[in-house]
């Protein structure tokens, strides 16, 4: 049975200064299923991204999610549905918990500790440690742990492995799969073919403006760094 459409990007343009960032981007990305963005750098994944959540706006083109237009729906509410997992994390507090209460304020610690475990943050190390001197792939961790409290229905995540040892990429990937196999939907940005290998079941290319697929070719390699 074919899979339902999450979100729909028709003819959409982002321009910036005298460049086109994105340029007439048509593409549906599928419900239920891990969908990897792929492109040099500069070719618009992350701004892609971004858009999905209202972070940014096209200049021309629309945007759906499950049929329905953003900008019809309420900025806060998409954004707890769909949450976005910036490659450069931003904590807002001073202890784990309660950053995760950020999005949860009334989380127990038992539920705190499961997001955690579910984030490859043991949770007997984790739990009560300060936000300070975290390094930066334990805040991405964190961010992507306060993220899941609200059980979103669809993770973007931006280089969610750029940071991580082969352990913590590992539970990240489980993490995906897990959420992915109980119907949640994943948008995935990684210079990690062997992530984007294990977990993509579509793979679309950005480059110069525009994205050709779904395929599922992903033997292609860009030169690392934000996009």
């Amino acid at each position: 049975m074919e899979q339902p459409e999450l979100f729909s990007l028709t003819n959409v343009t982002v321009r910036r200064r005298h460049s086109t960032v994105l340029n007439e981007v048509s593409l549906r990305i599928t419900a239920g299923r891990c969908t990897a963005l792929l492109g040099p750098s500069g070719s618009g994944k992350t701004t892609l991204l971004r858009l999905l959540t209202r972070l940014e706006e096209p200049d021309r083109g629309h945007i759906t999610v499950d049929g329905t237009r953003l900008d019809d729906l309420d900025v806060l509410a998409l954004r707890r549905r769909i949450q976005f997992i910036a490659q450069q994390p931003t904590l807002l507090t001073d202890t784990v918990l309660d950053e995760l209460r950020v999005a949860t304020p009334r989380i127990s610690e038992s539920s705190a500790a499961e997001v955690l475990e579910k984030a490859a943050l043991p949770p007997e190390t984790f739990l009560h440690r300060s936000t300070t001197g975290l390094s930066g792939g334990e805040a991405q961790r964190l961010c992507l742990a306060r993220g899941l409290t609200l059980h979103p229905d669809a993770l973007l995540l931006d280089e969610p492995t750029s940071a991580l040892d082969d352990t913590s990429a590992d539970a990240i990937a489980a993490t995906v799969r897990r959420f992915t196999a109980t119907g949640g939907s994943v948008v995935l940005v990684s210079h990690d073919n062997r992530i984007v290998d294990r977990l993509a079941d579509e793979v679309f290319i950005l480059d110069n403006g525009h994205v050709a697929g779904p395929s599922r070719t992903t033997e292609i390699e860009f030169p690392r760094s934000e996009s």
